[in-house]
């Protein structure tokens, strides 16, 4: 079964960046397809990006331009940089392996961006 463990999050100014890392252990991610989820206090968790174990990806329209997802499977990580930070991407950034439903997930890293 697959450990995944967050960090990168923090406290940025609105415009600024940041580049969340997502490291696995105890199962290769790539045989997973591979996604960031994020939740904001009295929301529900939304997918923010994904990439497939082949390198397609995919992003939540509010995202798309500003964050890029990517994959290095040989050091078993998966990374989102986040750039153009607006007040409404602050959440908690869980990264998930295999699926919403059926995945394993991370416990989480706060990003807060705010002047």
């Amino acid at each position: 079964q697959v450990q995944l463990v967050e960090s990168g999050g923090g406290l940025v100014q609105p415009g600024g960046s940041l580049r969340l890392s997502c490291a696995a252990s105890g199962s290769a991610i790539s045989i997973y397809a591979m996604y960031w989820y994020r939740q904001a206090p009295g929301k529900q968790r939304e997918l923010v990006a994904g990439i497939t174990n082949g390198g397609r990806t995919n992003y939540q329209d509010s995202v798309k331009g500003r964050f890029t997802i990517s994959r290095d499977n040989a050091k078993n990580t998966v990374y989102l940089q986040m750039n153009s930070l607006k007040p409404e991407d602050t959440a908690v950034y869980y990264c998930n392996a295999g699926g919403f439903q059926f995945g394993h997930w991370g416990q989480g890293t706060q990003v807060t961006v705010s002047s």
